[in-house]
């Protein structure tokens, strides 16, 4: 799998990648439109950042390169590449409970805190890239 060489891209089946985790110095890119919304995107080898409309959606430490983000009512979809071990946080509902799902392997329920925040562990190092399935 390929890094996201323009930082952000949508994608045919309506999913958008994003983040670059193999680039030595920061970049980002702005204001990038998408089904009415707005996207930003931070990325280099150490972290990775998404944002729509100025809300915090999605971030990893270290970067990562992530392929086929989408979400909806159910919960959040997308496959994630690095070359280390990563920690990820994405925003979903507050204080409500979702199944986990990494490499295709439930890894138990996970309850949001109040800011809607959830945080798993993604074992990369060995693996390259991970699908991560976030469900209610």
């Amino acid at each position: 799998m390929a890094v996201v060489e323009e930082l952000l891209r949508k994608e045919e089946d309506g999913a958008i990648s994003f983040g670059n985790h193999k680039l030595e110095n920061k970049a980002k890119l702005e204001d990038f439109e998408y089904n009415g919304d707005l996207y930003k995107v931070k990325t280099y080898k150490t972290m990775t950042k998404l944002e729509k409309n100025g809300m915090f959606v999605y971030e990893s430490v270290p970067g990562t390169s992530v392929i086929g983000f989408a979400e909806d009512e159910k919960g959040i979809r997308f496959i994630v590449e690095g070359d280390e071990d990563a920690q990820i946080t994405v925003e979903l509902a507050e204080d409500a409970e979702y199944e986990v799902f990494i490499a295709g392997e439930s890894i138990g329920k996970m309850k949001t805190n109040l800011g809607g925040k959830l945080n798993i562990s993604t074992q990369l190092a060995q693996a390259g890239e991970v699908e991560v399935k976030i469900l209610k």
